[in-house]
């Protein structure tokens, strides 16, 4: 072996004595090093989330006040962009109007080319948020089902329930009490997934935006819709885009038969998101060691989507603080997935989520137009946590093998846990050991026991 092929050796992590027996034997397949960062586009321009007027849906900052920001996501490591809502809606991006235009308030069509280029320009994937399961009570579909006008173009997109025949024959039941509400919010309504005009219209959305430079698809709350829809609709999908990258946002339930009946790529993993900051909360490890040994299982069917903050959920640091976020940075970072890292997470921002209207704002804020506006270097515990990303994506960066790496627990106890990273291939690993006492820290070793990262002391 010559000394370079012991330092490539080194460098990923392989162990010689793994290496010898298994080199000419590997299967490992060739997967994309994908880390994502995500943004919540009406928060982050500060778009007036609920606007009561047409002068208040103006576009204050469009899409393209993303573009000085790729920059700063390229240099925390992140190789594609995750957006939230950004197609014409009533408010908050959920209750969409059309999905042919980019809402005004995010500065219309003109303004997502510009950000598409500038993604293609510089390398970075652009995922979209596909809201398929309804829509706001304005679409045209919503109002054509509403009028029962049998020659709409949008005729079946959106059915009324049945109506109560005791209750129509009364006069008691209108229109509006039969739309189909997604999950009782009055201006949600569902579409009929269950027919084909419907997915020949989520389609042809799919198809147009990703003509249009997008690369990938979240879709939004897949779950509640029946997976034969969705394994009608992204077939046709990929027809014409055969590379797309495509998940659905997925609770709770079984993750590898969603995945296979709808024939997505991956869903959301919320199972993973509650055991790693409830473990670091709690002090409570073998949550986390249970809910890994279910993750590695995962693996053998699919790559899950991870992550430890979203828009929907309150913000990591506000539920672990900024040491605890740097620990659960460090298990997403070294566990099998596609992770995302939600914008202001990298700064250790905090924000609490509400069950109330409104009560997603604080954690769906603003940014300014330049990310040296955020005064990282100011902040002793901001550019902690931003070093902190930083050094552990580019562990994982180097160390591809990670999105589809299985875990082992060695030491586990409540405030303490060690395990192993392997990759699928069993060539390689790494060893992560988390602390909760004195104070939390983490520290993480390749296979010769050589220190990679010391959160204590930083990258090595």
């Amino acid at each position: 072996m010559t000394t370079r092929h012991q330092a490539d050796d080194h460098d990923a992590g392989i162990s010689p004595e793994v290496h010898s027996h298994h080199a000419a034997h590997s299967t490992a397949p060739c997967v994309t090093d994908s880390v994502l960062w995500h943004v919540y586009p009406l928060g982050f321009v500060g778009a007036t989330i609920r606007p009561d007027s047409p002068a208040e849906r103006h576009c204050i900052r469009g899409l393209d006040a993303l573009i000085p920001w790729l920059d700063y996501a390229a240099e925390l490591g992140c190789t594609g962009l995750l957006l939230g809502p950004i197609f014409q809606s009533e408010t908050h991006g959920y209750d969409t109007l059309d999905f042919s235009h980019i809402d005004d308030r995010l500065g219309g069509d003109a303004a997502f080319d510009r950000l598409a280029e500038a993604c293609s320009h510089k390398g970075l994937r652009l995922i979209l948020d596909g809201v398929f399961n309804h829509v706001g009570r304005n679409h045209p579909a919503v109002k054509a089902a509403l009028a029962e006008d049998s020659d709409s173009p949008w005729k079946n997109i959106v059915a009324l329930k049945a109506s109560d025949e005791d209750a129509s024959q009364a006069g008691l039941q209108s229109p509006e009490s039969r739309l189909p509400l997604f999950e009782g919010h009055d201006s949600l309504v569902e579409l009929n997934h269950n027919s084909p005009k419907t997915v020949e219209y989520v389609a042809e959305v799919m198809k147009s935006w990703l003509d249009r430079g997008a690369d990938g698809w979240r879709l939004d709350a897949a779950y509640a819709v029946d997976p034969e829809f969705w394994a009608r609709t992204l077939p046709l999908v990929r027809t014409t885009h055969p590379e797309t990258w495509i998940f659905g946002e997925v609770i709770h339930g079984d993750y590898p038969a969603f995945v296979r009946d709808s024939t997505t790529d991956s869903v959301t993993q919320y199972e993973l998101w509650k055991s790693i900051w409830s473990s670091i909360s709690e002090g409570n490890f073998f949550e986390l060691d249970w809910n890994l040994q279910r993750h590695s299982t995962f693996l053998d069917s699919f790559i899950p989507q991870t992550f430890i903050g979203n828009h929907d959920v309150t913000r990591i640091a506000s539920r672990v603080g900024a040491q605890g976020a740097i620990l659960a940075l460090a298990v997403l970072m070294t566990v099998g997935g596609t992770p995302s890292v939600y914008y202001g997470d990298e700064i250790g921002m905090t924000g609490i989520k509400e069950e109330r209207l409104g009560g997603d704002d604080a954690v769906r804020p603003s940014f300014p137009d330049q990310p040296g506006a955020l005064h990282i270097n100011e902040h002793a515990e901001e550019l902690a946590v931003f070093d902190a990303h930083r050094a552990l994506i580019a562990l994982r960066h180097r160390f591809p093998w990670l999105q589809q790496a299985r875990t082992e627990s060695e030491h586990l106890e409540n405030r303490s846990y060690t395990y192993r990273s392997t990759s699928c291939d069993g060539h390689a690993w790494i060893v992560t050991q988390l602390n909760l006492a004195p104070s939390p820290y983490v520290t993480i070793h390749d296979a010769f026991g050589t220190q990679l990262y010391d959160s204590r002391q930083g990258a090595a």
